[in-house]
C-alpha cells in the first residue's frame, strides 16, 4: 500500500513540474500547450492528494478534493482496490478568456487494499474538500492479547 501511495506522490510531483514548465513556456513565448493562445483551455488533469493512517480498528484514507462537490465524486471497492473517481469542474463564471493555474477535469485514484479489512462497512464523509474514508479491520484480523501464565503452577516432569 505504501508503494501505491508513494507512486501517487511521485506522479503528483511530476504533474506539478509539468504544469510549471508549461506555465514558464507560456509566459516566455506567449503560447499555451499545443501552440494555443494564452488563456485558452488547458488539458491539465486534476490529481487528488492522498494520505492514509492505520489504527487497530480501521484504515483511514483521506483524499484532498478542493472544489469538488459530493455528487461529483464516486468511491467504490473493486478487486481489492479502493477507487476514487470524479470531476473537479471549473466555475461557471470562467469562460474562454479566463486565466488559471488551477487544474480541473476528471480524476481517478486507486489504492491497493490489504487483506483483513471489512470493506462492506466502509464509511465516507466529504467535508470542506476533505474526503475521509474509513474501512474497519475485521475482528479476526485484529491483534489479540495472549495471557502469560505464571510458571510456578507447572509441575516438573520426572522420569
Amino acid at each position: 500500500m505504501l508503494s501505491t501511495l508513494f507512486a501517487n506522490d511521485v506522479r503528483q510531483t511530476l504533474d506539478q513540474f509539468r504544469r510549471s514548465v508549461d506555465q514558464a513556456y507560456e509566459n516566455y513565448y506567449g503560447q499555451g500547450q499545443n501552440g494555443s493562445q494564452p488563456g485558452s483551455e488547458r488539458n491539465w488533469a486534476f490529481s487528488p492528494i492522498l494520505e492514509s493512517a492505520w489504527s487497530e480498528h480501521a484504515l483511514t484514507i483521506r483524499a484532498i478534493l478542493p472544489g469538488v462537490a459530493e455528487n461529483d465524486v464516486n468511491v467504490s471497492v473493486q478487486n481489492n482496490q479502493l477507487l476514487i473517481e470524479g470531476e473537479r469542474k471549473a466555475p461557471e463564471a470562467f469562460d474562454k478568456n479566463a486565466t488559471t493555474q488551477v487544474a480541473y477535469g476528471r480524476f481517478r485514484a486507486a489504492v491497493a487494499l490489504p487483506s483483513g479489512l471489512d470493506v462492506d462497512k466502509t464509511r465516507c464523509n466529504l467535508r470542506h474538500g476533505m474526503l475521509d474514508i474509513q474501512i474497519p479491520v475485521l475482528e479476526a484480523s485484529k491483534p489479540k492479547q495472549i495471557p502469560i501464565q505464571n510458571g510456578e503452577a507447572q509441575k516438573t516432569i520426572t522420569s
